[in-house]
């Protein structure tokens, strides 16, 4: 074998030790071999024969040899009806702001059902990285964290960290923690231009300062500087808002944060710090009043809530497949814009009682879609800050869209790029415009036919071409969807479990 091949085959083997819970000297017992020899394989130095690798697959329930090093693909029978139930998962944006910030904890964190996705191991291999032990306790999804003492930022696996925008949000609780450190430039999703400066902004008030060279942000903290006066994020954004609660969550004093948002994520890293100890009044609007504390050490168990974003998606393959299933432990208070809007453009559907998640304030409840005859709405539809519509599930309304009668306008207003990604659907025999970055014009309703298709480098987009191969005559295939699986769990199966055919493959 070639070292390339080698080290690609390493690869496969340590992310699959890592989604099982495993340490390389747990896999080594199984195999009968040394820890030693399991680092050296994981890192491609070590010849594999093809019963070492029959075995490793085996021990780790992962098909190596058959699946190889190359890229996911979905293949994907359309036109065809799903039935049954399904339940939503965790969230994953609440996950990954959870991962970042049991840095501010000495204490042990257990997570419940946390989904395992891409975004996830990423995060994990960075927290591992730096000295924290993370365990995957069962195979539900629960993991505990428990941070080292001190953290080996010098070991920080930088490639895993440049796959994740999440690692931005390691900035504020690693400013009460370090007096200088260095994080490599924030990947993830292709969105255009998506500056860090609104970070820099809500934290320069905690003393921290960032220059950005060589690929990395370079911090330093100036502990004689402290929040004088109300900090004003000068945008509204999610990970800034977190990125601020959690410096304000070690400071020894009161903070108050104008502009936050209160979307799903904010108000579960927020219920998560209630847990700590740290004190938020006004969670759910857009002024935060955090009341810091300087050492927190304690151990805590939380279970974050599940996905809006993964209950739209699933709200949306009902509706463009005409198919009458049950999304269960939907967190409508997030959904509630989205289903006011189908509302108008003809669905049927029914909700249950709402009931609380197992986190104890967020709102759940039961949706059951029925085929229905869709029409375009009157006006444009666009995002907003929540209790707006969600940007996160903005694309899904074109595909939805495709499906209704007459023309619907998508407006995209956030990300220069992602409307771009929604003419895809004129590959399966859509009627996408595009108008300019921020807009499409979206006209049906839609005939959607079969075709192969390179998977947009944005995730939601990317399921949005999903959810039209799924109505599509014929056959379709979707290549490289790792930007799927970094932000939805076996989707594939999952949807699959609802009377889908969707075929997971690797090119031989």
């Amino acid at each position: 074998m070639t070292d390339d091949y080698l080290s690609r085959i390493g690869n496969l083997i340590r992310d699959a030790r890592k989604h099982r819970g495993w340490t390389q000297t747990q896999l080594a017992d199984v195999l009968g071999t040394s820890q030693s020899a399991v680092n050296r394989i994981e890192k491609g130095h070590q010849n594999l024969t093809l019963e070492m690798l029959a075995r490793i697959g085996e021990a780790l329930d992962s098909e190596i040899v058959s699946l190889g090093g190359g890229p996911v693909h979905l293949r994907v029978a359309g036109g065809r009806q799903l039935s049954g139930s399904i339940d939503v998962k965790s969230s994953k944006n609440a996950g990954v702001a959870l991962l970042c910030a049991s840095l501010l904890n000495k204490g042990r964190t257990t997570l419940r059902k946390v989904a395992r996705i891409e975004e996830v191991n990423r995060l994990l291999e960075v927290l591992n990285s730096i000295g924290v032990k993370t365990t995957w306790l069962n195979d539900a999804g629960d993991l505990e964290i428990v941070p080292p003492e001190h953290l080996d930022l010098g070991g920080m696996d930088a490639e895993a960290a440049r796959r994740t925008r999440s690692i931005i949000m390691f900035l504020g609780p690693l400013l009460h923690r370090e007096d200088t450190f260095a994080l490599p430039y924030a990947g993830g999703c292709d969105l255009g231009t998506r500056t860090v400066e609104p970070h820099m902004s809500a934290l320069r008030p905690f003393g921290l300062e960032i220059k950005a060279t060589a690929g990395e942000y370079h911090a330093v903290v100036n502990r004689a500087i402290t929040p004088g006066k109300p900090i004003v994020l000068t945008e509204r954004g999610d990970t800034v808002t977190e990125n601020a609660i959690m410096a304000a969550a070690r400071y020894d004093g009161v903070t108050v944060i104008r502009n936050a948002s209160s979307n799903y994520m904010v108000q579960d890293l927020c219920f998560y710090l209630d847990l700590l100890g740290v004190k938020i009044d006004g969670v759910g609007s857009t002024t935060l009043t955090v009341h810091g504390k300087a050492e927190i050490d304690v151990d805590v168990d939380y279970a974050p809530s599940e996905d809006p974003i993964e209950a739209m998606s699933l709200l949306t393959a009902a509706i463009v497949t005409g198919s009458e299933i049950t999304i269960k432990r939907a967190p409508v208070e997030f959904l509630e814009i989205e289903l006011a809007l189908l509302e108008e453009m003809g669905l049927d559907y029914s909700r249950s009682d709402e009931y609380l998640a197992e986190n104890g304030r967020t709102r759940l409840v039961d949706l059951t879609t029925r085929p229905s005859t869709l029409h375009a709405p009157i006006d444009k539809i666009h995002p907003m800050p929540f209790p707006g519509l969600n940007i996160d599930n903005l694309p899904f309304f074109a595909v939805i869209a495709a499906t209704a009668t007459g023309q619907t306008l998508i407006h995209d207003w956030v990300y220069e790029n992602r409307a771009i990604y929604l003419t895809d659907l004129n590959k399966l025999g859509g009627r996408v415009k595009l108008l300019d970055p921020h807009r499409v014009m979206v006209e049906g309703p839609t005939h959607f036919s079969g075709a192969e298709i390179m998977c947009p480098p944005a995730l939601r987009p990317a399921v949005v071409t999903l959810i039209a191969m799924m109505a599509a005559k014929g056959t379709s295939v979707l290549r490289s969807v790792y930007v799927i699986n970094r932000g939805y769990e076996d989707l594939a199966t999952r949807l699959n479990s609802l009377g889908a055919q969707i075929e997971t493959f690797r090119d031989i």
